[in-house]
């Protein structure tokens, strides 16, 4: 009976761990795309500043990559 219940339990967080790691990937994807969509915004009102915009950009872009990463790595770590 107990043993049955934990094997449950492990599957149950196994499932919760996967979940996590499938929002934190669409979250990432969603956030790139919008500053992909404002930079371009940004370009196409002040195209002089084309340079500083992508740089931004870019940055911008590599810390969301990076947070979705360690999102990733910390579900990975926890389904065992």
């Amino acid at each position: 009976m107990i043993s049955g219940l934990l094997l449950a339990a492990e599957g149950l967080a196994q499932l919760g761990c996967g979940i996590g790691a499938g929002i934190a990937t669409i979250g990432a994807g969603l956030g790139i795309g919008k500053i992909g969509g404002s930079a371009m915004d940004a370009i196409a009102r002040q195209p002089e500043a084309t340079g500083k915009i992508q740089t931004n950009m870019i940055l911008t872009s590599a810390f969301v990559e990076g947070c979705a990463l360690f999102a990733i790595a910390a579900c990975a770590f926890l389904i065992k």
